[in-house]
């Protein structure tokens, strides 16, 4: 039995030019994933839209989520979480630029 474990907020990069994602378990139909960003947002115009639902948890730091339609972006902080159903257009407005954010993801298909 190959047991795995770890800690989601040890060694948390900061300052990284880019977001960092970490896989931390990959089955069929299934990723689960550490994001660590450092003050990114999403392009202007970018917006994510994916075949799989999303389920996303802020650990630490802070942020806002734009989904599409949304009249100003839903800001997150450590705790909260968000279901994004599949090719639920959305897009990371802001990220904490002084504290590293650090979320969990897990995507998933579609029920």
């Amino acid at each position: 039995m190959d047991l795995q474990h770890g800690n989601l907020l040890s060694d948390v990069p900061t300052g990284a030019p880019d977001e960092i994602f970490q896989s931390l378990l990959e089955r069929t139909g299934l990723k689960i994933e550490r994001i660590i960003s450092n003050g990114q947002a999403s392009p202007p115009g970018f917006w994510y839209d994916s075949a799989e639902d999303e389920w996303v948890l802020l650990l630490s730091g802070s942020a806002g989520l734009e989904c599409e339609g949304d009249t100003a972006p839903r800001v997150m902080r450590p705790g909260d979480w968000l279901h994004l159903p599949a090719h639920c257009r959305h897009r990371v407005a802001w990220t904490d630029a002084a504290t590293p954010t650090v979320w969990l993801a897990v995507h998933c298909r579609p029920a």
